[in-house]
């Protein structure tokens, strides 16, 4: 919630947040389907997943439905929270509208 403009709403009985209001960049995941994993989905640069999944799988995971697209999964209880959150800036940085990009990087230099 402190990334600019975002919004955390419910999205299929999870917690999910979106960039400029609009824009998915993470979704909670508690036990999705009974699958396991207390986790937060996040999109992810190409080819990211797969070196991640393949580096760390007791981490990182293809979640359903979005791992297609090459969103990533992070098993909460295994990551660091810096590490953690620097995930889910990179991904609010490559879901955020270009223009409020563009405004976070004005007001930080």
């Amino acid at each position: 919630m402190a990334l600019p403009e975002t919004v955390e709403k419910l999205s299929h009985g999870e917690p999910t947040f979106f960039a400029g209001g609009k824009r998915v960049f993470a979704m909670f995941s508690d036990n999705h389907h009974h699958d396991g994993h207390i986790a937060v989905w996040i999109p992810a640069p190409p080819g990211l997943q797969e070196a991640l999944v393949e580096e760390a799988p007791q981490i990182y995971y293809r979640p359903p439905y979005v791992g297609v697209k090459g969103w990533v999964g992070i098993e909460l209880k295994h990551i660091g929270g810096e590490e953690l959150e620097a995930h889910i800036l990179q991904a609010w940085k490559i879901t955020a509208p270009k223009k409020l990009l563009a405004s976070a990087r004005a007001r930080t230099g």
